[in-house]
């Protein structure tokens, strides 16, 4: 299998395509979403059947979460190994650099760990999900009930590092395009083609 050479520079794209550009919003708010929805949940009295259909709808998005994050990560490697993701460069120091590369890599570290974290907690219940009540998601593992509070912790504590370590990366995005105006935010906003 033969791999295409990078762009060069002068061929460089000046945004991302626009799957990867859909990816990262709809992740984006889908993390918002469920962050949102864990909270509004235990303001809700237990047993009623809003919080239930919260619940429900919750974990239905972080299944489908897990399905976009494994997209993302295939297409991330393809675009890469095929150069399509080379992007025109941007001046900037290397520690603001070096500080992008570790967001990005924290990130993508997070929401693996939140969906792993996800699945552990619900199989440690015992009690069978589905997705958007469409097909169960078999239980692969026989977890002691004992686990159920650790992993319930370890899921919450994740999504608040996700959620401040997003909040970071926007701020930054923010910076970028508001004080630097580099372009770099751009590359990730929809737009024609050749932008």
């Amino acid at each position: 299998m033969q791999i295409k050479p990078a762009l060069p520079v002068s061929s460089a794209r000046h945004r991302y395509d626009g799957l990867t550009i859909t990816l990262h919003w709809v992740t984006a708010l889908i993390v918002i979403f469920m962050f949102a929805s864990a909270h509004i949940w235990e303001v809700l009295e237990r047993g009623t059947p809003l919080r239930k259909g919260l619940q429900s709808v919750h974990i239905s998005m972080g299944i489908l979460l897990a399905v976009i994050i494994i997209g993302r990560l295939l297409w991330r490697l393809f675009t890469v190994s095929t150069g399509r993701s080379k992007q025109a460069p941007i001046a900037m120091p290397r520690l603001m650099k070096a500080a992008a590369h570790l967001t990005h890599l924290a990130l993508y570290l997070l929401l693996i760990a939140q969906v792993v974290l996800g699945f552990l907690y619900r199989w440690s219940q015992a009690e069978p999900f589905y997705f958007f009540g469409l097909f169960p998601i078999p239980d692969v593992f026989d977890f002691d009930s004992v686990m159920t509070s650790t992993f319930r912790m370890l899921h919450n504590n994740v999504a608040w590092a996700l959620i401040i370590v997003a909040g970071v990366h926007a701020l930054a995005a923010l910076f970028h395009h508001y004080v630097l105006r580099d372009g770099v935010l751009r590359r990730m906003l929809p737009g024609r083609r050749g932008q």
